[in-house]
């Protein structure tokens, strides 16, 4: 679904990425994991074409969008739904207006068909009858699934997912890393979550990848990742201990 090849991003002399190789599997639930100013943020950005690379191609399924322009960059990203950080949801709009929102500005479906989606995006990440709350009256845990719902509405074949555990206690985390298990068991979608977060990367994913200074530096399923000796990696594993 998604290959990276000898892909590099440099910012004026500094190397963010160096050297990228990585292929993620259809239906496949990739976590990358690594420490702030890792390279991690941009592997994503890259990935969804926000970003163009210094060196290398990325692929998305038979689509190598490394030099895209944005008009054929759009056409890509409606095979693929992002869910951001801190949700990006509109203040001044209604759940169900966020979620409707790149439906009625890409597509030519009516009120109707659009109010459908809606409610069946909605009820798919459970949350029936909020279409008329505003983001304000929502949890934090609910902003992450009204974001979900939006990502799903065009369908995706592909999910990014940027810090999904950010900002929420443990308990709504493990909620939301089920909601990611499930909606991956439902749609059979190809999922990458960038996190820092080892305890849900292990919880949700069925192979872990590490970025440390621009280096990719592991690739492995969760059983072999968590075995790992390398010194940097094991930092990251005394979370698990």
């Amino acid at each position: 679904m998604i290959k990276i090849k000898n892909v590099s991003k440099y910012f004026g002399q500094k190397a963010a990425l160096k050297n990228i190789n990585l292929e993620i599997a259809d239906g496949e639930t990739l976590a990358i994991i690594g420490g702030s100013g890792s390279g991690k943020s941009t592997l994503l950005r890259l990935m969804i074409g926000l970003i163009q690379p210094t060196e290398g191609e990325i692929w998305i399924g038979d689509d190598e969008i490394s030099q895209m322009n944005e008009d054929e960059m759009n056409k890509v990203r409606r095979r693929m739904g992002m869910v951001f950080q801190y949700s990006a949801l509109f203040d001044s709009m209604t759940v169900g207006d966020n979620v409707a929102f790149g439906l009625v500005e890409h597509t030519d479906l009516d009120g109707a068909e659009i109010e459908k989606i809606v409610r069946e995006k909605l009820k798919q990440v459970g949350l029936e009858g909020v279409e008329n709350l505003m983001p304000n009256e929502l949890s934090g845990g609910m902003k992450k699934r009204v974001s979900l719902a939006r990502a799903l509405a065009f369908n995706p074949e592909i999910i990014f997912y940027d810090e999904p555990s950010s900002g929420l206690d443990p308990v709504t985390t493990t909620k939301i890393d089920e909601l990611i298990l499930k909606t991956q068991k439902d749609l059979h979608v190809t999922s990458v979550v960038v996190t820092h977060d080892m305890v849900s990367a292990c919880r949700i994913s069925n192979r872990i990848a590490m970025v440390y200074n621009g280096d990719l530096i592991a690739v492995d399923t969760v059983e072999n990742f968590v075995r790992l000796e390398d010194p940097r990696i094991k930092e990251f594993m005394r979370v698990l201990e």
